[in-house]
């Protein structure tokens, strides 16, 4: 099989056994790679009802199709299972080389099940597969495991780690690899309830494609659409963050203050035009990207000397910034820098800390152990201290590390009203108030609030984005069809591993030619889309089954009940009778019935009739 690696590997961490299954051909026709090869085989080897912190869950790693073809942005890989944060299927991408040394060892996929006793680091080097007795790794960081490991074992080796969120499985811990992170879904959490510290790769093996010889002018051709994209520039001085003020003032969607506001007055300071020229030390791509979105930033002095942090996103200038009402870019990077050492999602970390300065004003959290901290929006400097008691679980810690769903449930008193979150999953940088196509998307998104599911950000933002023109990013109307596709593109281009920032790079036809040239495999436009609607029917079908169903597709409290304040948005919010207009919109556009589910004639027109669990 040209373009794949050809093997599945099976590792069971309780009893040590390792198994190598070959690659169906008609498993990698129908879900390629990346994340749709993930979703299949933690639909089929997870059983219905399995604790996701326990031995039956599994975490699997995928590599992109693409990953280690020389093209602009190949670097994306994935990791599934199912989420101890919301119980739905999780799965987050990350760049970092792991995708890459997989597809080399000889793999196209690396399958972790059972529970280990003992800490243990599961080495994959060519066809050599053992796992490391790992005790004297547990308690440590993420940089230092993974330096650790590469000093014993060679810095060619490719290590994803988890932290001491991870080992101690808070809810939304997350895995590391070469200062990238699978950030969503809790997959340091799972790795965490099997002992396994870490996964450390080398592959030195020939990665056979089909039309090798084709692939410099698919590369030269998008390489003039790079030059060309004057945001290029932008994220090379800036980062991803550097529309941080034109969502202020020109959409009013950037939520602040646990979503309370709309707009961060106080923001001059963490936009990147200020902190980048300041504490920028170079620009930071993923392994073999062209395109470096990310900014190595370093805090040489002050109360967070010593700082060095690839970031700060776009995401976490909202979630460690205005969320909490922090205007310190220096603190911002300490606490960026904190999740990742710690391994914990930046983006659920700083919705979880607005939730609890929220309840601690209003005087819900006096019988909860607050250790003395002074905890409020007045008070962004107790977030240091916050997150290392979440990490370590200590105190309040221990509450906070489940994730704001569970979290004001405990604490009741009407906090609910107040947790920020999508099936338990808290939100990302968009106030999806005055953003109603991806209000949609986070309704429906498989793994809970999230923008990257359906990257509805972009019609909505921007009026237009692919067939669609004219938008109006306040109406409810006809944001099913607009949901539906762009799911289905997002979930193609995470199949094959390529990065959504070369959205202006890539059209339709340059996907299916990638996929053709790795593979062979000749897909049609409407092919294409197949393959990520696929991918979502599926997604489906494992929370459908989960319990799951039309009534967990719904949005906050606080976005149904309480209209933007002030701003180009100021009046909007989502109704519920928009919400479930919505709902039947999108429902009928996806073929399902009305309470969600994928219906038989669906599946049975995808090719995937034999997975119903009917």
């Amino acid at each position: 099989m040209r373009g794949y690696a050809g093997h599945i590997l099976h590792v069971d961490v309780s009893t040590g056994e390792v198994l190598r299954k070959p690659m169906d051909p008609e498993v990698a026709r129908l879900w390629l790679g990346g994340a749709g090869l993930g979703a299949y085989l933690v639909y089929t080897l997870v059983p219905a009802g399995a604790d996701p912190l326990g031995p039956d869950n599994a975490v699997v790693f995928t590599p992109g199709l693409v990953n280690g073809v020389p093209l602009i942005t190949p670097g994306k890989c994935t990791f599934t299972a199912r989420s101890p944060l919301t119980g739905t299927i999780g799965d987050a991408t990350m760049g970092g080389r792991l995708g890459m040394t997989t597809h080399h060892a000889g793999y196209d996929a690396i399958v972790i099940t059972g529970s280990s006793v003992k800490p243990v680091t599961v080495v994959v080097d060519d066809d050599q597969v053992t796992l490391r007795p790992s005790s004297d790794l547990w308690g440590r960081d993420t940089r230092q495991t993974s330096e650790d490991l590469r000093r014993e074992m060679g810095h060619d080796f490719a290590v994803a780690t988890i932290g001491v969120a991870g080992e101690n499985m808070v809810k939304y811990a997350c895995v590391d690899c070469d200062d990238r992170q699978s950030g969503r879904s809790g997959i340091g959490a799972v790795m965490g309830s099997k002992m396994v510290k870490a996964i450390a790769v080398r592959g030195t093996k020939r990665f056979r494609i089909a039309h090798e010889d084709e692939l410099p002018s698919l590369l030269e051709s998008n390489h003039d659409k790079l030059a060309a994209d004057r945001s290029w520039d932008d994220m090379r001085r800036n980062g991803t963050g550097g529309f941080t003020d034109w969502i202020n003032t020109e959409k009013g969607t950037f939520p602040t203050r646990n979503w309370q506001e709309s707009i961060y007055h106080d923001r001059e300071r963490i936009v990147p035009q200020h902190w980048a020229p300041i504490y920028g030390v170079r620009s930071k791509a993923c392994h073999g990207c062209m395109k470096p979105c990310g900014k190595l930033v370093k805090i040489e002095d002050g109360p967070y000397g010593g700082t060095v942090v690839d970031g700060v996103e776009y995401e976490t200038i909202y979630s460690l910034g205005g969320e909490i009402c922090n205007p310190d870019p220096e603190l911002l990077a300490h606490l960026n820098e904190l999740c990742d050492v710690y391994g914990m999602d930046t983006l659920s970390s700083g919705v979880v800390m607005g939730w609890t300065m929220e309840a601690s004003e209003k005087g819900l959290l006096t019988t909860f152990d607050l250790g003395g901290m002074d905890v409020g929006f007045h008070n962004p400097a107790c977030a240091p201290e916050l997150l290392r008691r979440i990490a370590h679980r200590e105190g309040i810690g221990d509450l906070l590390a489940e994730g704001v769903a569970k979290a004001s449930a405990i604490v009741g008193q009407g906090s609910e009203e107040f947790a920020i979150h999508v099936k338990g999953q808290e939100p990302p940088a968009y106030d999806v108030r005055g953003l109603k196509t991806l209000a949609l998307g986070f309704a429906v998104s498989s793994r809970g609030a999230d923008h990257l599911k359906s990257g509805a950000y972009l019609v909505d933002l921007n009026g237009k984005f692919g067939p669609f023109e004219g938008v109006d990013r306040f109406s409810a109307e006809g944001r099913g069809e607009m949901v539906m596709h762009l799911e289905d593109l997002m979930a193609f281009y995470d199949c094959l591993g390529v990065c959504k920032f070369s959205r202006r790079m890539y059209g339709n036809a340059d996907l299916a030619d990638a996929v053709r040239l790795v593979t062979g495999q000749v897909l049609s436009e409407e092919e294409m889309f197949r393959v990520g609607e696929r991918v979502t029917n599926l997604r489906r079908l494992f929370n459908y089954r989960e319990g799951f169903s039309r009534k967990d597709d719904t949005l906050p409290h606080r976005v149904m009940h309480e209209p933007i304040k002030e701003g180009p948005a100021k009046g909007h919010l989502v109704t519920e009778e928009e919400l479930q207009l919505m709902l039947d919109d999108y429902y009928s556009e996806r073929g399902w019935d009305a309470d969600g589910r994928p219906t038989s004639e669906k599946l049975e027109e995808l090719g995937i009739s034999d997975l119903a669990y009917w």
